[in-house]
């Protein structure tokens, strides 16, 4: 993918990785625990980014709507939930994991579209490109950071979703 410092861009470009993630871990052809590590880790370094450094910052904009920030985070919390119930399956590809599995695609494309639709486009027609280039750093930086920290563990996101 392109290296580039919008956040926008950035977030996007999540999302779609995301999206490859889920279809990895519907193939029965595919290494389907290593995918979902793979998506754990991302998702939630990606929350945890938008949550500490993207979110606080768009609420200071008067064309962002603030309702659909703090929607934002409330569907995180619904992601990391669901995410969580998937992790604890023991067999991956049963029957139960496949449900958990599209239970966790529900929550993640309901909140990725609709963030595109509200608080993304709202971003790129109300901040600069320049204040999005510096938004886009700090999501970055959160964002890996969170990822060295191994917070896509169970006991992680235990943690974050409070159970």
């Amino acid at each position: 993918m392109a290296r580039t410092q919008d956040v926008v861009e950035l977030i996007l470009q999540d999302h779609r990785r995301m999206e490859e993630l889920f279809r990895r871990m519907r193939s029965v052809e595919a290494d389907r625990a290593a995918a979902l590590a793979e998506f754990a880790d991302l998702l939630v370094a990606h929350a945890l980014a938008e949550e500490a450094e993207v979110y606080p910052a768009l609420k200071r904009y008067k064309n962002i709507d603030d309702e659909e920030v703090e929607h934002g985070e409330h569907e995180h919390d619904e992601g990391n939930q669901a995410l969580l119930d998937l992790l604890r399956v023991e067999e991956v590809g049963s029957e139960e994991w496949d449900e958990k599995l599209e239970e966790l695609v529900k929550a993640v494309t309901h909140h990725a579209d609709e963030e595109e639709r509200t608080i993304l486009n709202g971003a790129r027609e109300n901040v600069a490109a320049e204040r999005r280039a510096e938004l886009g750093a700090a999501f970055l930086r959160e964002r890996e950071r969170q990822l060295g920290a191994g917070c896509g563990s169970v006991a992680n996101l235990r943690r974050l979703v409070g159970s």
